[in-house]
């Protein structure tokens, strides 16, 4: 099976697919999107809420600020880790069980770190909240691409990244807020409010999209094997690598925001914002520009333009941050530009990886989350002693990963430049 074909026991689809025939489209494209952004924030409001709260869980604690940098290391590596296992449960039990029974086990996780009395039992629980997150963040991505194609679907994908892309600005100011209300534990205690909350909405709101008749034996030979033949697959690497690279140079900064904001740039614990804002505003306008673009230019011109654009971005930042200018604003002006370009190449990318694999695109999302998670966990804690030395170090480094990423996609067109590559 080519990977391009349908799967056996796919009927073709032509435009629209809706399991439920009776659900009006036009309703299904309004609020789809924003349950599954809400399902997709579980991840920066697990990684930057806590973010503003870190000094004072240093004192309580005790912590240093590297040892607490592990707050940020352990739910990413644990996400890393379980991620490749979420999307085929749902290939093989449906995306409802899996999305509601992944946020249920985060609710009871973040109000376990709530009452954590040490550094230690903190840890094990944000272990636990990176194991279960998965649930709702890696199989929500399915959810478009089984009720829609072609060009809705990048539209709608589009409008999943607007409304996502708030998160990572929302998340540390909604942290420095809620630290204004009480101990640091208010943070957890609103992640586990937050997690009853969409596991709630998708109990009532989200219908089933992954049919019996389509999905594969919950069989631990069947699981695998969906896993092994989506990473033993060229294609899926040259894609997955050219995503998750490039959007490692915008996650660098995420990931490492408390050093950037309160040692590099001298800033307190309410001033993520000044960071945060420009890179949400370039999120914003590159989803947009991939919602715009949908149905108009291929993906092949749209991916290659985007990420040239972040590769400017990143040399941009580089000058900006070298000059004796080196202060605010010019330091946050060069991750907005690498966030317009990455937000635009991002949907499309997601969207011919999960048509790569038609009958199992859950393991799809997980391998390519997967790759994506364990770069970022890496990046966030193996890397952070050495790229946190200056602006400078930090900026070159991100450009360093963003021109991986180009590379990565130049790789792709040259190897299926005989072929289509939209999706």
């Amino acid at each position: 099976m080519s990977e391009s074909s349908p799967a056996r026991g796919e009927a073709p689809r032509a435009g629209l697919l809706r399991v439920d025939p009776s659900r009006p489209p036009r309703r299904a494209a309004l609020w789809i999107p924003v349950i599954l952004a809400g399902l997709s924030m579980l991840g920066p409001f697990s990684i930057d809420t806590p973010f503003p709260a870190f000094p004072e869980m240093g004192r309580d604690l005790p912590a240093t600020t590297e040892q607490l940098q592990l707050v940020v290391s352990a739910y990413l590596v644990a996400f890393g880790l379980m991620s490749p296992f979420h999307g085929p449960l749902s290939d093989a039990l449906g995306r409802r069980p899996v999305m509601i029974g992944g946020v249920a086990v985060f609710a009871l996780a973040s109000v376990g770190a709530a009452l954590s009395p040490n550094l230690e039992t903190l840890l094990v629980f944000r272990v636990l909240q990176g194991l279960s997150a998965g649930g709702g963040v890696i199989v929500s991505r399915t959810v478009i691409r089984d009720e829609f194609e072609g060009a809705e679907a990048q539209r709608l994908m589009s409008r999943v990244m607007m409304i996502f892309g708030v998160a990572p600005a929302v998340a540390p100011v909604l942290g420095g807020l809620l630290i204004q209300l009480g101990p640091w534990q208010v943070v957890f205690w609103f992640m586990a409010f937050f997690g009853v909350l969409l596991a709630l909405v998708v109990l009532f709101w989200l219908g089933e999209t992954h049919p019996p008749e389509l999905r594969i034996p919950l069989r631990v030979g069947a699981l695998l094997g969906s896993l092994l033949t989506v990473t033993r697959s060229l294609a899926f690497h040259r894609v997955a690598w050219a995503a998750a690279l490039s959007f490692a140079g915008q996650f660098l900064y995420i990931g490492m925001a408390p050093i950037v904001v309160n040692d590099l740039l001298g800033l307190g614990e309410l001033d993520f914002w000044i960071l945060f804002v420009p890179m949400i505003v370039g999120i914003l306008v590159g989803a947009q520009i991939s919602g715009r673009a949908a149905g108009r230019i291929d993906g092949r011109h749209l991916v290659t333009g985007a990420l040239l654009f972040s590769v400017f971005g990143g040399v941009v930042n580089v000058v900006l941050v070298s000059l004796p200018i080196a202060d605010l604003p010019w330091a946050v002006v060069g991750p907005a530009l690498i966030a317009v370009g990455t937000a635009s190449a991002y949907p499309t990318l997601q969207l011919l990886l999960l048509d790569m694999f038609p009958a199992t695109r859950g393991a799809a999302v997980s391998m390519f989350t997967f790759f994506t998670l364990i770069l970022n966990g890496v990046a966030a804690s193996a890397l952070a002693p050495i790229v946190t030395e200056s602006l400078t170090v930090m900026a070159a480094a991100s450009t360093a990963l963003v021109v991986a990423g180009l590379v990565s996609w130049t790789t792709h067109l040259l190897a299926t430049s005989r072929g289509p590559v939209s999706p």
